[in-house]
């Protein structure tokens, strides 16, 4: 276990482990993807992604992302889709980010969602088990893989999966199926490491998507509207996706090396005194932003969704030495400037590089 704390902490996020290694993205049409595709690029990584097409209005289309990595439309729910892509990438590391992410969407998609979650994630992995140059695959889970008990205390990676709707379901299926292609494929001697990681609630500029918290606050600031919160009072992990980021690249350079402790389920939160409710972060979205507050309208209701949840990081802090580089009031000030950057006519490839820039920098002085 020492070898793991130091040699992952010695090779942090160094451009030269990355220079011109084969690395394949599925999702990187994303949000998430779009941010992991654009670092990986700017430390000289050769970039594969699959993925469904781009939204019309996503960071990636507006931060031109296509023109950075060798870009790949399909879906992952078709298995030899998946495999050509794969063996077109002979990848050395994968990244396995594509999914269907909202939670309340998954009430009105629940085959869509399960298909896409489960057995797009069966498809990877299967597809992974034919790449000769691979050293590494990292699935992008969630922190809802757990069985929410709604307490106060945080879920370590040792707690149980569960999933109280569809989508919370799904990624705890997805974990068990991670963890059974690793015992069942991927633990011989030389063979590929796998791991899963299970963020929390990510947040950053460019992030269109609908029925999301921040999303829809900044779409109503832009066109000065006040914004409609549903669930003032729900508490969750919040952070800015390049912390997230940050984690999974530690992860899949561990693994890469031949880490086998790596191999494992991981949790990548925030601090813990920034676990805030959704209110909390309303009203210092609408303050950053200059605007005069937020509507929480009466009788608003909709599908059930959990009302606390944290996550317990000690495993990263202790084993890989990750701590969150950006507070979560830095977080939101940086989603304020980039949106009001980029809505002022600012390049959004420039602002995204700048803030990626800013927070390597970060990092390495935490």
């Amino acid at each position: 276990m020492e070898g793991l704390v130091i040699r992952a902490m010695a090779h942090a996020h160094d451009p030269s482990f990355w220079a011109g290694r084969r690395v394949l993205l599925t999702g990187h049409t994303g949000f998430k993807g779009s941010w992991l595709a654009l670092w990986l690029h700017e430390m000289g990584a050769k970039v594969f992604g699959l993925s469904l097409p781009a939204e019309p209005v996503s960071l990636f289309r507006q931060a031109r992302i296509d023109e950075l990595v060798d870009h790949r439309e399909g879906d992952i729910r078709d298995i030899e889709t998946v495999r050509d892509a794969v063996r077109a990438a002979d990848p050395e590391i994968v990244f396995h980010l594509a999914a269907q992410p909202l939670v309340r969407l998954s009430y009105e998609m629940p085959v869509e969602t399960f298909a896409t979650n489960v057995q797009g994630t069966v498809h990877v992995l299967d597809a992974c088990r034919s790449a000769p140059s691979l050293r590494a695959v990292v699935c992008i889970t969630s922190d809802k893989a757990y069985e929410n008990r709604e307490w106060v205390w945080p879920y370590r990676e040792s707690d149980p999966m569960g999933g109280y709707d569809p989508y919370s379901a799904s990624k705890g299926a997805a974990e068990l199926i991670i963890a059974a292609y690793r015992r069942s494929f991927f633990s011989s001697e030389g063979s590929a490491l796998i791991a899963s990681v299970r963020a929390g609630n990510v947040i950053g500029g460019g992030d269109w998507a609908g029925d999301r918290l921040i999303p829809d606050i900044v779409r109503a600031l832009i066109v000065g509207e006040p914004p409609i919160v549903r669930n003032p009072r729900a508490i969750r992990p919040w952070q800015h996706v390049l912390e997230a980021l940050g984690g999974y690249l530690l992860i899949a350079e561990a693994l890469a090396r031949g880490e086998r402790s790596a191999a494992d389920g991981w949790n990548f939160g925030p601090a813990d005194d920034d676990t805030q409710p959704v209110s909390w972060i309303a009203d210092h979205m609408t303050r950053q932003w200059g605007a005069p507050g937020w509507i929480h309208p009466e009788g608003s209701s909709g599908p059930h969704e959990a009302n606390v949840l944290r996550l317990d990081c000690a495993k990263a802090r202790t084993q890989l030495g990750w701590r969150p580089a950006w507070r979560l009031d830095e977080a939101l000030s940086r989603i304020v400037t980039w949106h009001k950057d980029v809505a002022g006519g600012a390049d959004a490839r420039a602002v995204t590089r700048a803030q990626l820039a800013d927070y390597r920098s970060a990092f390495i002085q935490v």
